[in-house]
This record gives structure tokens, C-alpha cells and sequence, in this order.
């Protein structure tokens, strides 16, 4: 496939990079300023361009069989999230290109909580509340979109970097939670559910989620 990735210099878009090459797609990475270094393979095709901006979304994508945004906002920017799912979205409206997006877990409802979301459970961690709060109005916005083809992963509620095992568990709006209560991903496992969707698509305009 050919494979455009927005946020691919990021710690997750970095590895969704690895693993599509991996797999032997065709890669275009989109960078906002070429001259910063991005340390990324030279196999990647590198494109310039902004995903909030629909003109250059949809220049970057034309031709592509999927887009993949892997963004995230630098702390204190959270609300530059929304618009940038704003842009990537009417960037993509009616171009046939399908667009999976890696969002955020606290949107998910706590298993035995009765439909509580992480976001609101007790103990949720006050430092990392506005982004997960800018992940929620990013699923809101893909949900009330009816002209893309989307698909929003949530990871764990633990996404650290580690390795490639291959073995994980997915669910579909409840937070994943092992034996103990645990709830977590490495960013390169999330990465393989990423493509493993990408190549068989099963969570078509719909949220999914994945966790060990």
C-alpha cells in the first residue's frame, strides 16, 4: 500500500513508519519544516505540509491507498488537536483515501464502573487531563464525520516505548485490563495493530482499542 503518515518524526509515528516499511509499504512521511532534522529512513518519501491545513492534506494524499495521523500537540497546545482533525478530515472528504487515526485512552469506559470514562475516574492524572480531554473531541469529531473512511485506535491506558511482541489484546470501547488491573501497550506493539488494521480492515468508522 501507499501509505501517507502525519506525526511520523513523533515517538508513535516513528515506529508506525518502521512497521509499515517493515511490511514492505510504500512510506511518505509528512514533516512541517524540511530543514529540522527528522532522522528518519531514507527509504521514506518526505512530503512538507501542515494535517491541520486541508489543501495541503489533500495534495499529500492524492494517489495514497491509506493516511495515518500519529499527531500530538505540544503540551499546552492540546487544543490545536481539534483542528488539526478538522483539517485532516475535510482535506480527505470524498477522496476515497482511508484515514486511521492513533488517539487517546481516556475516552474509554473503566471496565465495572457502569460507563465511567478513565478521564473521569478517581485518581486520573491532573498533568495529562488536557490532552485527554482534546483526544475526546477528537473522537466526537470523527464520529459526526460521514465522508471519510476512519478508524481511531485508543491505546492502553500506559503507552511507553518497548518492544515488538506481537501478542496483545483488542476491545472495542472498554478499557483492556489484565488480571491485575493493569492496562498497558508498548508503542511498538500499538504500531502493529495500527497495520494490522491497515491490511485488514475490521474497525471501519469505528473505535478500537489495544492493550497487552
Amino acid at each position: 500500500m501507499r501509505i501517507t503518515v502525519f506525526g511520523a518524526t513523533g515517538n508513535v509515528g516513528r515506529r508506525v513508519v518502521a512497521e509499515a516499511l517493515a511490511r514492505g509499504h510504500q512510506v511518505t512521511a509528512v514533516v512541517r519544516d524540511p530543514a529540522k532534522p527528522h532522522d528518519l529512513p531514507s527509504t521514506v518519501t518526505l512530503a512538507v505540509g501542515d494535517a491541520g491545513k486541508p489543501e495541503d492534506v489533500a495534495r499529500i494524499t492524492t494517489g495514497q491507498d491509506l493516511a495515518i495521523t500519529a499527531t500530538r500537540p505540544v503540551p499546552g497546545s492540546e487544543h490545536e488537536l481539534a483542528a488539526t482533525t478538522r483539517g485532516l478530515l475535510a482535506g480527505l472528504a470524498g477522496s476515497g483515501v482511508r484515514l486511521l487515526a492513533v488517539g487517546g485512552a481516556g475516552s474509554l469506559t473503566v471496565p465495572g464502573t457502569a460507563g465511567t470514562v478513565l478521564v473521569e475516574s478517581p485518581g486520573f492524572p491532573d498533568a495529562i487531563r488536557p490532552i485527554a480531554l482534546a483526544c475526546g473531541e477528537q473522537l466526537d469529531l470523527y464520529r459526526a464525520d460521514e465522508q471519510v473512511d476512519w478508524t481511531y485506535l485508543s491505546p492502553a491506558a500506559l503507552l511507553e516505548p518497548g518492544v515488538r511482541t506481537g501478542r496483545f489484546r483488542l476491545g472495542l470501547d472498554e478499557l483492556l485490563v489484565d488480571a491485575d488491573g493493569n492496562s498497558a501497550i508498548s508503542m511498538e506493539d500499538l504500531a502493529v495493530a495500527l497495520l494490522d488494521e491497515a491490511e485488514r480492515p475490521v474497525h471501519r468508522r469505528a473505535r478500537f482499542t489495544a492493550a497487552y
